[in-house]
């Protein structure tokens, strides 16, 4: 387990300055578009498509589901040397990219 700290870590960091790039790019990208007029309906529609409520629905599902799988993994008192912690945690996680999948489609057809 210790060995995994410095490798979330550096997951985290790394993670977190890709996160900010694209964020600062997007928002560059998207100024320069409106400054230079270029925003016609097509685009103006593809800038209503990447919402700010959806991204933090997708971020919350997957962190509850992160969070209930290592609850699982507790409860059940699994040990980090086995391969069982890590599937239950991949499939929790898989299951708020899922739900949130399914919320985004549902929204759309509406």
């Amino acid at each position: 387990m210790d060995e995994l700290i410095p490798i979330v870590a550096i997951i985290s960091v790394f993670g977190s300055l890709i996160l900010f790039v694209s964020t600062l790019t997007n928002y560059s990208l998207k100024k320069r578009l409106i400054e230079k007029d270029m925003v016609n309906e097509e685009t103006a529609n593809i800038f209503k498509s990447m919402t700010s409520k959806q991204n933090a629905l997708k971020w919350g599902l997957i962190v509850l589901f992160a969070g209930i799988g290592l609850i699982i993994i507790d409860y059940l008192r699994l040990d980090g040397d086995e391969a069982m912690p890590y599937g239950i945690e991949a499939v929790c996680v898989a299951l708020g990219f899922l739900l949130y999948y399914f919320i985004v489609k549902n929204d759309d057809t509406n």
